[in-house]
């Protein structure tokens, strides 16, 4: 499958809700979930240790075409 841009294998997919609501990504083999993180800032770092909080989007399966849709999962971890 070629998508819009010409790049083989990805597909245009758009975010929504939550922290990354309406940011644009390519995806390939239309995974069923997506995972976004976002670093925390920590007081002190110790041995390169980092902190980030992490946001699921799960697809939405009734979008067939471009861009494919992916929600906001309000129960992620």
């Amino acid at each position: 499958m070629e998508s819009g841009g010409g790049v083989m294998g990805r597909e245009a997919a758009v975010l929504a809700g939550g922290p990354a609501d309406g940011m644009r990504v390519k995806v390939a083999g239309r995974p069923w979930v997506l995972q976004v993180s976002f670093p925390c800032q920590a007081e002190a770092s110790r041995d390169g240790v980092r902190v980030e909080a992490v946001y699921v989007y799960r697809r939405d399966p009734r979008v067939k075409g471009e861009p494919l849709r992916y929600g906001f999962d309000v129960a992620s971890p």
